[in-house]
């Protein structure tokens, strides 16, 4: 169970993809490039940022016509700061997982201590056979994706390495050095998203760490609640971030009019084709559960629903939302922004103070004796 005295923690997407976190032509103050994000990371981890996650692109798509490779970008955004945690996304099929292994160890050594990977499955076929690669069935990816998590870990702790899979077969294999291990964290921390049963069920089964896409409170809640379940029938651990799109102003109602301008300027072919490509992944899913099988039209101008969980407003009330959503098991919120670097250190000055003041409330309610009798 989410421990709430624990600090909620802080993530953002790295933007080293053009286009931005909107598919929109709204004025988007963002930059995809290196110097860019170097600054940005460092604004990030002065701000109360734990983490940043790279996105993974191979191809021009939907609005993002460049792209830089998301593991050595996160190499070099790990070198360009002192406490940053950087996640690497990465997909099974492209990657032989023992090569993966041995470049997360090195970045994390050379790091220490700060590497992570998102395990994405895939949602663009293109990507897989524009490559000659071969797109499997949905479930099947999510089989594949499993494996991929049992090799890192057993390559990342064992000497001897050992597995046997239909998907990779890893023989006596010995990576050194290895990534640096302690305080609770024997190898890289691995992330993984999904909204399908299969990929609850991989959550609650291997994953460190689960991603959910926007959602409202009950929607988050679900899924929550349906992971834990999964987690608990195999004696797992695992823990919950959610994706989230900020706009934070002064007022509400200023907040919503730069909502109201994203959707407006939205670019509909680029959204529409991104539409067409993810509910097809969500669609192949028997029980129609998978991402985004169910977004309207301007969810996906945020391409991870990041509206719905409807951090949008004045820094109090996006705080609250925050704190609601640790309640609800968060422990990691992944955040978007318009215009990153300014964004990001507003959130930092004016939405963080008030999450961690809200969070101390908690505390102390916690540590209040019940009065006697007060349950008689």
């Amino acid at each position: 169970m989410t421990q709430l005295h624990e600090p909620l923690k802080f993530a953002y997407w790295v933007p080293n993809v053009s286009g931005g976190l909107v598919t929109s032509d709204i004025e988007q103050r963002t930059d995809w490039g290196y110097e860019y994000n170097r600054d940005l990371a460092v604004i990030a981890e002065n701000n109360g940022f734990e983490y940043a996650l790279t996105q993974v692109r191979y191809t021009a798509s939907y609005g993002a016509a460049y792209q830089h490779e998301s593991t050595g970008f996160s190499l070099a955004l790990l070198l360009a700061t002192q406490r940053l945690k950087v996640i690497a996304a990465v997909h099974p099929g492209l990657w032989q997982p023992g090569v993966l292994a041995k470049f997360i160890a090195s970045a994390d050594v050379l790091s220490g201590g700060r590497a992570a990977v998102n395990v994405v499955s895939g949602w663009f076929k293109d990507e897989f056979t524009g490559l000659g690669e071969p797109w499997l069935e949905h479930d099947e990816r999510y089989r594949r994706s499993e494996e991929f998590i049992r090799v890192l870990k057993e390559l990342w702790t064992n000497d001897h390495a050992e597995f046997t899979g239909d998907f990779y077969r890893i023989h006596d294999f010995d990576i050194k050095p290895k990534p640096l291990a302690g305080d609770g964290r024997p190898h890289p921390e691995i992330f993984q998203g999904g909204n399908s049963t299969a990929a609850r069920k991989l959550a609650g089964r291997v994953s460190d760490w689960y991603f959910s896409n926007g959602k409202d409170y009950d929607g988050f809640s679900e899924q929550v609640a349906e992971v834990r379940g999964y987690a608990a029938e195999n004696s797992h651990a695992v823990k919950f971030g959610l994706n989230g799109f900020v706009i934070a102003r002064e007022t509400e109602a200023e907040a919503r009019d730069v909502l109201r301008e994203i959707v407006a300027k939205a670019n509909v072919e680029a959204v529409e084709g991104f539409r067409s490509a993810v509910q097809q992944a969500g669609n192949a899913t028997a029980d129609k559960k998978g991402m985004w099988a169910d977004s309207e039209f301007a969810d996906l101008v945020q391409y991870n629903d990041g509206f719905r969980t409807r951090l949008i407003g004045t820094p109090e009330q996006i705080a609250e939302r925050a704190i609601e959503y640790k309640r609800r098991g968060a422990s990691l919120l992944l955040l978007g922004f318009l215009h990153f670097q300014e964004d990001v250190e507003y959130f930092g000055k004016h939405v963080l103070p008030i999450i961690r003041e809200l969070e101390k409330d908690i505390d102390r309610s916690a540590a209040t004796p019940e009065p006697v009798g007060s349950r008689a």
